[in-house]
This record gives structure tokens, C-alpha cells and sequence, in this order.
């Protein structure tokens, strides 16, 4: 599957539709040429891994009690680091990121998360080594 994003649910954006086509027609060329025997080299790439799914402050009853900071709003597979602004109360008051490493959230203050208590998700960078890759169909 493919997910490209973000968007508001029931919202046909433009500029994601055309990511998505091309997404789709680069997976579409390498079957083609992978199918014709093509050999892809190794290669690295840099990927996000998923880390934890974070939630909202919440109170003793269960209810949200901070938004997320300005600053983190429209950030996705940005650094976030220690001490960098990440929620504020409803009394202005700035919580922090406490964390020992960088890390690269994604699905900020999506809506459509809002029900499963997720305010954002952790991920971290790695690389991911691929070895070269031959079809061994002739």
C-alpha cells in the first residue's frame, strides 16, 4: 500500500494527488524493469522507523489538556530535540520534548487520530542497505 499525505480526510488535494501518481508510477517503471531482467545495484537509503505513538496531555478524567505547540504544527520528518517546544496548555504554559535522542514525528495533530489518543508518532532515521537485486527470470 501507499499513504501520501497528509491531508484532511475528505479533502482531494492536488498537490498529493500528483505525489501519489508519481509514487505509483515509480513502482509501476521498476516492476517493468525489474520483469525485464534489469539489475538494480545495491544501494542505501535513509528511512523513519516507527518509535512509540504519543498522546495528548490528559488529566485525571481523561481529557485533553494541552494542544500541540505552534512550532511543532506542519513539522512532519522535522528534528525534534530535547528541550524543543511540543505541547501547550490551555494555560499557555510550553511542554517541552524530554528526550535522549532526536527524533522525527509525523502525523501531527491529525485528526483523524484524535479517537485513538495519538497525538503524534516517534519515528527515528536509519539507513536501510539494500544488496543489488537481479530478476532471474531471463
Amino acid at each position: 500500500g501507499v499513504e501520501v499525505g497528509p491531508q484532511p480526510q475528505g479533502v482531494a488535494r492536488a498537490d498529493v494527488l500528483d505525489k501519489m501518481r508519481k509514487i505509483v508510477r515509480h513502482g509501476l517503471d521498476f516492476v517493468q524493469l525489474f520483469n525485464e531482467g534489469k539489475e538494480f545495484p545495491a544501494c542505501t537509503v535513509e528511512v523513519f522507523k516507527i518509535m512509540e505513538k504519543v498522546d495528548y496531555p490528559r488529566n485525571k478524567n481523561g481529557e485533553i489538556i494541552a494542544i500541540i505547540h505552534p512550532k511543532l504544527q506542519d513539522q512532519d520528518w522535522q528534528p525534534l530535540k530535547n528541550g524543543d517546544p511540543l505541547f501547550l496548555t490551555l494555560d499557555g504554559e510550553v511542554i517541552p520534548y524530554q528526550g535522549n535522542c532526536t527524533v522525527y514525528p509525523t502525523f501531527i495533530n491529525e485528526a483523524a487520530y484524535y479517537e485513538k489518543k495519538q497525538a503524534f508518532v516517534k519515528t527515528e532515521k536509519i539507513k536501510l542497505t539494500a544488496k543489488h537485486l537481479r530478476s532471474s527470470v531471463s
